[in-house]
């Protein structure tokens, strides 16, 4: 009963940034991240995590994202790297440059900057590793 120590994992755990809320500063996470309000600041997923952040329609981020997984219907000002799946929906509107492995990018989605193919580093191994065999 007192002896053993319960883990909590937050890996799975939602936060949600409200409408009318503003953050200033950086956030590092795991888990999703839901933003209707605004962030001044970078976002970073854990390195190694399946982190997913979503900035919705009346969500906007003022500065950098760095996750594995990112829905954006919001606006963006700062560059988005994603290393695995990167959603843009209707209403999403992003200046600054894209880095991706996979994109998908609805009607009306803005993007006013570079978009960079970046593939995972499993595909990069393996372009790595054919190479040296034609060698």
């Amino acid at each position: 009963m007192f002896g053993k120590k319960k883990t909590v994992s937050f890996s799975n755990a939602t936060t949600l940034i409200a409408f009318g809320t503003t953050i200033t500063g950086d956030i590092q996470f795991n888990g999703t991240l839901e933003i209707e309000g605004m962030v001044v600041g970078n976002i970073v997923a854990e390195e190694a995590s399946n982190a997913t952040v979503r900035v919705l329609e009346r969500g906007q981020v003022k500065g950098e994202i760095k996750v594995a997984s990112a829905i954006i219907n919001g606006k963006v000002d700062g560059n988005v790297h994603s290393s695995s799946y990167l959603e843009l929906a209707s209403q999403a509107l992003i200046e600054g440059n894209v880095d991706y492995n996979v994109i998908e990018m609805a009607k009306g989605a803005q993007v006013n900057g570079n978009l960079l193919y970046t593939p995972q580093q499993a595909e990069v191994k393996a372009i790595e590793h054919l190479g040296k065999q034609e060698s």
